[in-house]
């Protein structure tokens, strides 16, 4: 199929979640889709048979859907206040959320990276709902980026929105840039990003031993 043969096939692409923040036209819809539908094609796909026709328009559909995280989520701007009544016994008190899966395409490769993460936190003066740990990493996952850079945003986003007395995050991920490629290796990679109060060792060890737990996976 010749590249407009493959763009007069796609119908136009559903609404964009915001429009302001990633506004693609009907016509450039079908344009990037065309220049899809070549590359497949290049790398050997038969795009004339009926489970690849629209092969193209899938893998962009898919693709912009892994990307979500560049739209933001304004649920995350919810607070409320902490249930700490003061005291230094109250200030070593954590909230750990997880283990929280997710999925991220690398930018290096534009492959799929997934894995899980566990996000804790010492409150200050306020908290934020639980599922809101699981939006934050989703929203920074959902996104071309690297785990080194996923776990740094979600320490700084928790951060800038609660400002606790400290953050510490655990990703675990599986990268099929290594297992399908280059030296094509099916191992894990940890990273691990600490704020504030987990600076301290034993704040870390609590954290950890919650994270590293199989009981919990």
């Amino acid at each position: 199929m010749t590249t407009q043969e493959i763009q007069n096939v796609f119908p136009l692409p559903q609404p964009v979640a915001d429009p302001a923040r990633r506004d693609i036209s009907p016509e450039d819809w079908r344009r990037f889709a065309g220049y899809v539908g070549e590359i497949l094609a290049a790398l050997g796909m038969d795009l004339d048979e009926p489970g690849t026709r629209r092969t193209p328009e899938r893998l962009l559909e898919a693709l912009y859907a892994a990307t979500s995280g560049y739209d933001g989520d304004p649920k995350l701007s919810t607070l409320f206040p902490t249930e700490s009544r003061g005291g230094t016994e109250s200030e070593i008190a954590q909230i750990i959320e997880g283990p929280i899966a997710f999925h991220s395409l690398c930018e290096h490769h534009a492959l799929p990276f997934h894995g899980y993460a566990y996000v804790g936190y010492i409150a200050r003066d306020s908290i934020i709902g639980i599922s809101k740990l699981t939006r934050i990493v989703r929203l920074h996952a959902r996104r071309f980026t690297v785990q080194e850079r996923l776990g740094e945003q979600i320490a700084d986003t928790l951060v800038d929105l609660v400002d606790p007395l400290g953050v510490g995050v655990y990703l675990s991920a599986q990268h099929l840039c290594t297992h399908m490629r280059g030296v094509e290796e099916p191992s894990s990679t940890v990273t691990t990003h600490w704020r504030g109060a987990f600076r301290d060792p034993e704040v870390r060890r609590e954290f950890l031993d919650e994270a590293r737990s199989p009981a919990q996976r």
